[in-house]
């Protein structure tokens, strides 16, 4: 079998990948055990050396790095040049402060010594999506390689260049073989991986099937996991918001990564005091923003990913439209080659349509209409998921209600939400469990291995 890539901009074939046998992966997993045998010993700053090596070399080649996504899942080259320059920061990140997250810690009792140590758990499989070709491996697997954890990664089918790029990177910086290890496998094979005795662990960022499917299969095999799913991310404005801060920032968040992430504001709940204002300026603002060739600067939306996702938002959007929903700009796919689909802002959402209780992936805004803030704040939890959300407001008291009431595992106040280094990145319900980034994420995949000397 082959994986094939689509510049899904002009539906161009990119290359074709074979995927690996079953000799191949059980050599590249015996490998990996026997890196991490060695790796679990090797001292701090080696491994921060080779980091930060690793870290120079994309540093010096984010045009190509760039062009690579770009041409694969179709997000701007400004975005996708970001992207690249964000995960070098986040390999330096690490590099410098892994091993004070990762530090013993010393705690009284009645010993002579005793405390918590933090031990590497052993090879990782890290099941990956396409919207962040490089940024999603990066962030599973800077944190857990400086913690001692080899990474093994069936990355999305549909970017196999960029997985076999970011293997090359490590194997280029010097880092042993079988510390970072990318598998093309199909999905029905992944049993077999997190079957292996030599997996310790699974990660898996994706759609909630898939995270249904890898749990599973991770409980029937006693494999720790973590799951970052879908979400249906609630921008809630508050009567106090200064409007003219948060529409153009509104735009951003709907649209980032051409509506294609997990933490993209999704449904916009807004207070009925200045609901005809903003629903106004908000549809005019997203008729506005730029749509086309990914690769020219001025672009701000490009396309969708691929032919499925672009019939699936397409068909959503329609049925909604079917059933009494109503778009005050867009609402249609773009004529002509590429998966483009307009950016849309829909009102007046019947309950039962698909766009009032499925995630939208792609350029497609639902606003909703509360009376009050508290009101808000319920609608923002009557869903299945709770990755992130959002509270626009001047009111301290408002943004303080908003974070504590949203059943969500991120709040920002008056900023889009983005993925830090210094925050645990995570949700709650059906969005998945589990820590990555920040000290949580660094521990997430250890042993913390209580001691006592007495």
């Amino acid at each position: 079998m082959t994986f094939t890539a689509i510049n899904p901009a002009t539906e161009a074939v990119l290359g074709e990948y074979q995927t690996h046998d079953d000799a191949y992966v059980d050599a590249a997993l015996a490998t990996a055990h026997e890196a991490f045998l060695a790796w679990k010993k090797t001292p701090f700053a080696e491994r921060s050396e080779l980091m930060n090596r690793v870290a120079e070399l994309l540093e010096g080649e984010i045009p190509v790095a760039a062009q690579l996504m770009t041409n694969e899942m179709g997000k701007t080259f400004a975005a996708a040049k970001g992207e690249a320059a964000k995960c070098a920061m986040t390999m330096r990140y690490y590099a410098e402060r892994a091993e004070g997250m990762l530090a013993e810690e010393l705690i009284p009792t009645r010993a002579s010594k005793s405390g918590i140590r933090y031990d590497p758990l052993g090879p990782l499989l890290a099941v990956m999506p396409w919207n962040f070709p490089l940024w999603q491996i990066i962030r599973v697997a800077v944190p857990n390689i400086m913690a001692g954890n080899p990474i093994v990664l069936k990355h999305s089918s549909s970017v196999p260049g960029c997985a076999e790029y970011v293997e090359g990177l490590f194997a280029r910086a010097g880092f042993p073989q079988g510390i970072f290890t990318n598998l093309f496998l199909e999905s029905r094979r992944i049993e077999t991986v997190i079957a292996d005795p030599r997996i310790a662990a699974v990660t898996v960022t994706g759609g909630e099937t898939a995270g249904r499917s890898v749990a599973s299969l991770a409980g029937k095999y006693l494999k720790k996991c973590v799951l970052e799913l879908g979400g249906s991310d609630p921008f809630i404005v508050a009567k106090s918001a200064d409007l003219d801060h948060t529409i153009p920032l509104a735009v951003t968040a709907r649209l980032q990564n051409n509506g294609q992430a997990c933490i993209c504001a999704k449904r916009f709940i807004v207070v009925r005091d200045i609901a005809d204002e903003f629903i106004a300026r908000f549809s005019a603002a997203m008729a506005a923003a730029p749509t086309g060739d990914p690769m020219d600067p001025s672009t701000v939306l490009g396309p969708l990913a691929n032919e499925g996702q672009f019939n699936t938002l397409s068909k959503q959007v329609a049925d909604s439209l079917a059933q009494g929903a109503v778009a005050t700009t867009g609402g249609v796919p773009l004529e002509g080659p590429g998966y483009f689909f307009a950016p849309t802002v829909l009102v007046d959402v019947p309950a039962a349509a698909p766009a009032a209780h499925e995630e939208l992936f792609g350029p497609v805004a639902v606003v909703h209409v509360a009376d009050d803030l508290d009101e808000a704040i319920r609608y923002a939890n009557d869903t299945p998921w709770g990755l992130s959300g959002s509270v626009w407001a001047t009111d301290p008291d408002e943004i303080e209600r908003a974070i504590a009431g949203l059943d969500v595992g991120i709040v920002f106040a008056n900023a889009v939400v983005a993925s830090m280094n210094e925050l645990p990145f995570g949700g709650v319900k059906a969005s998945g469990y589990g820590r990555e980034l920040g000290v949580a994420g660094v521990r997430e995949f250890t042993n913390v291995k209580s001691f006592f000397i007495a």
